[in-house]
């Protein structure tokens, strides 16, 4: 059965998308704990990060920093921290949240609520960046 992420990428369920590329997609977390948590997925649904083949590793790690970029320049923040846990949906991902300190970068802190119209603004801040670099 295919991941929830999966079901996304392929437009079953609705997401706040930010980027794509041919092996590589990032959307908005709809439970942030910041302006712009951003997920990053590979298209090939694999459980565990370091069970990528090569390729695609590397590509997505190329494309989290392009999407980082983008986020540095489209929310403010000090930095943009990269998490990879992997244990609440089998599909290798990457969050990438804005902070401006590590407290801000804790899984247990109370998510943030955005309503529609702020999550698709924040995806078009990021996609105009992204797009731009």
């Amino acid at each position: 059965m295919p991941s929830i992420f999966s079901k996304i990428i392929a437009g079953e369920i609705p997401c706040y998308k930010v980027a794509e590329n041919s092996t590589c997609f990032a959307f908005l977390d709809i439970n942030p704990l910041s302006e712009g948590h951003t997920l990053i997925v590979p298209k090939k649904e694999v459980d565990y990060l370091f069970d990528l083949d090569n390729d695609t590793y590397l590509a997505l790690m190329q494309f989290t920093k392009q999407v980082a970029v983008a986020i540095k320049n489209a929310v403010p923040c000090k930095r943009v921290t990269s998490v990879v846990l992997g244990f609440e949906v089998p599909h290798a991902h990457i969050h990438l949240i804005p902070a401006q300190s590590e407290r801000e970068v804790n899984f247990s802190n109370s998510k943030i609520k955005f309503t529609k119209e702020e999550f698709d603004a924040t995806a078009k801040k990021i996609t105009q960046t992204f797009n731009n670099l």
